[in-house]
């Protein structure tokens, strides 16, 4: 095994000053779980090469010493007791998670009762910078008292010093939304070819959106749906364990289902947003599968496009972020966007992950 056929990663035997042995190997460790999809003998053979290669470990604690490490903390545990085959927890997936949260979007405070700002005012749960008159049916709590006797004194005097109902000023608040959102993963066969791992950034961008809404957002729902030659949902939790399969681009079958998640949320705001590399290449239409790979089907892109229009009827945005750059590719995706009135973002796979962290962001500020 050559730790150099390893696209996309490098490795030094760098750490930080407070890093413990076991610290330096768990992140490495994690990066290349997902990388294996959540493989743990692939992910430790992978460490193993990479220790000699990089002499990660020292003469006081080694590769032996970091898996007692893991079952010990409970990141791993065996899959049938006694067996000695190790599978990992819950809780690596949520380090995994983590990890890739960190990673993409910087290490972020956990926020309150989170939920996504509009641009209206009125009773909400955050309080504004703006002031106001008080109105009837404004709460005691949002009474500016520094401002409200200082609008006495100047209406009233400070010789007899009195507060009335014109004096009050209040503490804008502004409204509160929450947002449904479905995010599309490729998984056809193109997301690994020509020697470039695609569907590992794509993991990772969204293992940190998910952490991303569980702690800042925690009233937004995200659903996840993967597609191929058809579509499916799979839970959060799977996410280290997203593999490619040999596989067509069946878009929609994915947009179909995004769009029947979509209607069973409550919620005002709803988007999608969709991760892929290439074009269309099938459909299933009377259960059987209608495929094409070579250029642009018209009969696929007509049915794709229609659903575009669907979601834009509905008020469902749809942001493409295309990791290829073909032009006969940009040209549908254009058409796509335009069905839509959503959006599309062409980026690499270093850059995906920023993209769909500020895009998200902006949206938040938007009442679709």
């Amino acid at each position: 095994m050559n730790p150099s056929s390893m696209i996309g990663y490098r490795f030094s035997n760098y750490s930080a000053p407070d890093e413990t042995p076991f610290e330096r190997l768990f992140g490495i460790f994690k990066q290349l779980l997902t990388h294996t999809s959540g493989d743990f003998d692939e992910a430790i053979s992978w460490l193993t090469e990479l220790d000699k290669e990089y002499k990660l470990t020292t003469p006081d604690y080694g590769i032996g010493d970091f898996i007692q490490e893991l079952k010990d903390r409970g990141y791993i545990k065996e899959e049938n007791p006694g067996d000695g085959e190790f599978i990992i927890t819950a809780k690596t997936e949520q380090a995994i998670r983590q990890q890739a949260l960190e990673k993409i979007f910087g290490k972020l405070k956990k926020g309150k009762s989170g939920n996504h700002q509009t641009k209206y005012t009125g009773n909400g749960e955050e309080s504004s910078s703006d002031i106001r008159p008080f109105q009837f049916g404004d709460s005691l709590e949002q009474i500016s008292m520094l401002e409200s006797m200082k609008n006495a004194q100047i209406n009233n005097g400070i010789g007899e010093f009195r507060i009335t109902e014109n004096d009050l000023e209040v503490n804008e608040k502004e409204h509160k939304t929450q947002t449904s959102t479905v995010l599309m993963i490729d998984i056809s066969h193109s997301m690994i070819l020509y020697g470039e791992d695609r569907i590992t950034p794509a993991k990772n961008v969204a293992m940190a959106l998910a952490e991303l809404i569980k702690r800042k957002y925690p009233k937004d729902t995200l659903d996840i749906i993967v597609f191929g030659d058809d579509a499916w949902q799979i839970e959060i939790k799977d996410l280290p364990y997203l593999q490619v399969g040999p596989y067509h681009t069946n878009t929609v079958a994915g947009l179909e289902l995004a769009m029947d998640l979509l209607r069973r949320r409550k919620n005002a705001n709803k988007q999608i947003f969709m991760i892929t590399d290439g074009k269309p290449t099938c459909l299933k239409e009377h259960g059987r599968y209608y495929k094409n790979s070579f250029g642009l089907d018209q009969k696929i892109l007509n049915k794709c496009l229609t659903l575009a229009q669907s979601c834009r009827r509905l008020k469902i945005p749809i942001t493409t972020f295309m990791v290829a750059s073909d032009p006969y590719l940009q040209e549908f995706v254009h058409d796509f966007t335009e069905a839509n009135q959503g959006k599309a973002f062409y980026t690499s796979l270093q850059g995906l992950g920023e993209f769909i962290f500020e895009d998200f962001e902006r949206n938040k500020k938007k009442k679709f």
